[in-house]
């Protein structure tokens, strides 16, 4: 289950937001992970020979991270020992970025590998593209 301000959070506007940034703690130790998800997944599909783009809601429900060392750690302690939480909800793919990337450099989770899983900080952002004050 998914956390936003302390609340349950099963379902997303995603006609409205894009993406969020989460954090992921393990309850036993208390280590975190940042990281950013997008609510939707662009699909293919042919129709009268022809292809199609369209837009479905993304595996966000039951996503728990990139990381192979969080997922690790996730199958053998279970997904009870561990709390996911929406920081932000964002309406466009650069603020997402932004946000995660801020988010992790303010936790310096790079300088202190034994309470963040987090490996690196992969960011490309834009300042055109940012619309932070449209995020929640």
């Amino acid at each position: 289950m998914w956390l936003y301000k302390g609340l349950p959070c099963d379902e997303i506007d995603i006609t409205k937001y894009v993406a969020f940034v989460y954090l992921i703690t393990n309850k036993l130790t208390g280590r975190k992970y940042i990281g950013l998800k997008t609510t939707i997944s662009t699909k293919i599909r042919q129709i009268k020979g022809k292809k199609k783009k369209y837009k479905i809601e993304s595996d966000w429900k039951n996503y728990w991270s990139s990381s192979e060392i969080l997922k690790k750690d996730i199958k053998e302690l279970g997904e009870d020992n561990f709390t996911r939480e929406i920081l932000y909800f964002c309406v466009n793919k650069g603020s997402a970025n932004y946000l995660e990337a801020k988010e992790q450099f303010d936790n310096r989770v790079l300088e202190n590998p034994e309470l963040w899983y987090n490996g690196i900080i992969n960011c490309r952002c834009n300042y055109k593209h940012l619309k932070l004050e449209q995020c929640k």
